[in-house]
């Protein structure tokens, strides 16, 4: 089991969780993630780690309720327990000095983009941060990314935070401008990854995306998490989640990720139908014994 020390709602449907898990803390490097599993019959989750603080053994994992697991993990609160956890899992986002960095987050995007962004920063990048949400209310981390951007700019599609727009304007002024720009990063809906994708591609800027792909196992056996690209299938479990933008079939990453729409939407009318019955499977769950400690699970 992996307690809950914090809880807290940043947003509506976004919520911050504090987490025990001493050997991820120690080992999760900026870009990586861990793969939770709430009760016995749960399914298994991706979630980029936040953050993470070694000497108290925790890490930071912020979640958007979107679908019935997610819904479901929201529920919980502090003195509440994960059953599994593993970790951390994925390719290290690729940290040194580039020069420019453009870090845009869209949505719930940020909280991924964050650990990058200050990893970029602390590696002597001058950081450019875009952020995007729907509106004021949505706009996530923005205090925690002002403190580590030499710029930061808000977007907000009904201007009550920032100006008013979608994420990727600013990013094309910059470049109309013939700003320097050595390295685009940028992480949200898949749509909107494309869109940044196909606006560097003519100036030949670097630009790197982190992939939401299904996935089950998170070790490359299952296959489930394949993503196409001008070199081939790759997994975005062990050789990303983040990959060339300029190489990435987008159109194909957005199809697979419908592929099981239909038993997600009757998993979430289920899940409103009832709710409360599938917070009691997840702390009965966590109350049983575990069969290996925490610290041995977490390493496996």
């Amino acid at each position: 089991m992996f307690p809950i020390l914090e809880a807290e709602f940043l947003a509506p449907e976004i919520k911050r969780f504090v987490i025990e898990a001493p050997r991820v803390a120690r080992k999760r490097r900026a870009g990586q993630f861990v793969i939770v599993r709430l009760h016995e019959r749960g399914e298994r989750i991706p979630l980029t780690i936040a953050d993470g603080d070694p000497e108290r053994g925790t890490i930071t994992l912020i979640v958007q309720g979107v679908g019935k697991t997610t819904k479901l993990m929201n529920l919980l609160e502090a003195g509440d327990a994960i059953l599994d956890l593993v970790g951390p899992l994925g390719s290290p986002s690729d940290v040194r000095r580039y020069g420019t960095v453009v870090v845009i987050g869209g949505g719930v995007g940020t909280a991924i983009a964050w650990p990058t962004a200050r990893a970029m920063k602390q590696a002597g990048n001058r950081v450019v941060g875009i952020v995007g949400a729907r509106s004021r209310q949505l706009v996530l981390l923005e205090p925690e990314m002002r403190a580590i951007c030499d710029e930061l700019e808000i977007v907000t599609d009904d201007g009550s935070s920032g100006r008013q727009g979608v994420v990727i304007d600013p990013l094309c002024e910059r470049i109309m401008r013939g700003d320097r720009i050595d390295l685009v990063l940028a992480i949200g809906p898949v749509r909107m990854m494309q869109a940044v994708a196909e606006m560097t591609r003519p100036s030949g800027i670097r630009t790197i995306v982190s992939l939401n792909s299904l996935m089950v196992d998170g070790t490359g056996m299952c296959g489930g998490c394949r993503v196409s690209t001008r070199d081939g299938t790759r997994f975005a479990c062990v050789d990303g989640p983040e990959f060339d933008a300029h190489a990435v079939d987008f159109d194909t990453l957005a199809r697979r990720n419908r592929t099981y729409r239909d038993s997600e939407a009757a998993a979430l009318e289920a899940f409103r139908a009832d709710p409360n019955s599938a917070l009691a499977q997840v702390r009965h769950s966590c109350r049983l014994e575990p069969t290996h400690p925490p610290e041995e699970a977490a390493s496996r």
